[in-house]
């Protein structure tokens, strides 16, 4: 055992060598697990989906598509008090539907920064080398981009309901509308998300998990629109009430339609009776399936 010139002491062992102690604190606070990690991976992709924490460039589109979704709600509150309306001009069951380019812009925005940059830039590995499960990893960033998506579509269901009530709609009425709307934004959110992350999920570079996003959100929604307008122009208005399924936003618009017994928007009628379990069905699917892909893309991701 010897002493160092500043005071700290150093041990030779008998296989040679000098051990030295510099001075650092072992560490005595509480370990908080792996439960912890997932809730503080959850909340800052959360805050990373509206650019909190990053730079001021990256909450300029998070912002703007907010406001582009909540405007349209201020405007119409006001209009509905001004003009003494006694009735939302839509269902409040379709707002997301109605405000579906902004919405769909926002996932291919936000999903690609979700998990994207974290494959580039090789963060995986530093998740993953702690007690952070990869399945924990996946279910976090579902959670927050999820919750972003319902936060985005509840802001402006919010603004209507307090403009009906400020305008004198029935309350009972105007709650009852408010709710299946938050219902149908509930379902709306974890689709848009799952779909997003998993297309996102394939690519380490974010321009092209943008533009994957966006192009499959195009196209399945021009597909399905091009069989809804042949099967109404051959009269066959059930079958273009089927073509729904053909895209995840019209597959949740007709589900909440006929749950609620509202005006659908994205079909012609509704499914008739005990059909519409087909809609449930593919709208679990529509969270569920891109989770159980997300999990076994994750199984497949290197950590070296």
């Amino acid at each position: 055992m010897s002493t160092s010139p500043d005071g700290r002491t150093a041990s030779a062992p008998p296989g040679g060598g000098v051990i030295h102690d510099i001075g650092y604190r072992h560490y005595e606070g509480a370990r908080l697990g792996r439960a912890a990690i997932v809730r503080a991976l959850y909340v800052d992709s959360l805050r990373s989906a509206f650019g909190l924490g990053r730079s001021a460039k990256s909450k300029v589109m998070p912002f703007l598509l907010l406001a582009a979704i909540a405007f349209p709600a201020f405007v119409v509150a006001i209009v509905i008090n001004v003009t003494g309306q006694d009735e939302f001009p839509f269902e409040l069951t379709s707002y997301a539907f109605l405000l579906y380019v902004p919405l769909s812009l926002y996932v291919a925005g936000q999903a690609p920064a979700s998990v994207s940059r974290d494959l580039r830039f090789r963060v995986v590995s530093l998740y993953f080398s702690r007690q952070l499960l990869r399945q924990d990893y996946v279910a976090a960033k579902y959670a927050a981009l999820s919750t972003a998506v319902l936060g985005l579509l509840a802001l402006p269901l919010l603004l209507l309901g307090a403009g009906g009530l400020l305008a004198g709609f029935p309350a009972s009425d105007t709650l009852a509308q408010l709710g299946q709307g938050l219902v149908g934004a509930a379902v709306t959110a974890p689709v848009m998300a799952g779909v997003g992350l998993l297309l996102a999920s394939v690519t380490p570079r974010r321009g092209l998990g943008v533009a994957a996003v966006i192009a499959f959100f195009v196209v399945v929604t021009g597909v399905q629109n091009a069989l809804q307008g042949l099967a109404v122009t051959q009269g066959r208005d059930d079958l273009a009430t089927w073509t729904t399924l053909a895209a995840p936003i019209s597959t949740v618009d007709t589900m909440i339609a006929w749950l609620f017994g509202t005006e659908p928007t994205a079909s012609v009628v509704l499914p008739d009776g005990a059909q519409g379990l087909a809609w449930v069905a593919a709208a679990a699917a529509l969270v569920v399936v891109p989770y159980l892909l997300l999990l076994v893309r994750y199984r497949t991701v290197s950590v070296s």
